[in-house]
């Protein structure tokens, strides 16, 4: 799994609950830039993105993962500050499976998560 947010505490924090899901490892970055390097080199059941970010926004990074034909199928969650329901809105219709505010219930990214891998 693929976790791209540039806050390092946010970063930490989804990784460190992603992480106690066994089953699933993680591979962390902090920019869309960097994650758009790592696609190529990697194949990952579930990318998580936030939408702030420095070089290239979540939004963008969302348009490009689902235009590739290796990621169009894998789910894609936002994780965000931006609740605005146009912003929300906009996650989704790009693609995104689903679309959290921060701050969120640990409990619902861990249901999420063993819903979309399959996982008990």
């Amino acid at each position: 799994m693929l976790i791209v947010e540039d806050s390092k505490a946010s970063r930490e924090y989804i990784a460190a609950m992603v992480e106690a899901v066994e089953g699933v490892e993680v591979v962390v970055t902090s920019s869309g830039f960097e994650a758009l390097k790592l696609l190529p080199r990697h194949r990952f059941e579930l990318i998580i993105t936030d939408i702030n970010m420095p070089d290239i926004n979540g939004l963008e990074l969302i348009n490009f993962v689902k235009k590739n034909p290796n990621y169009r199928d894998v789910p894609l969650f936002v994780i965000t500050t931006e609740g605005r329901e146009q912003d929300r809105d906009r996650g989704l219709a790009l693609g995104a499976a689903e679309y959290l505010v921060k701050p969120f219930v640990p409990g619902s990214l861990e249901a999420l998560l063993r819903r979309y891998l399959k996982l008990p």
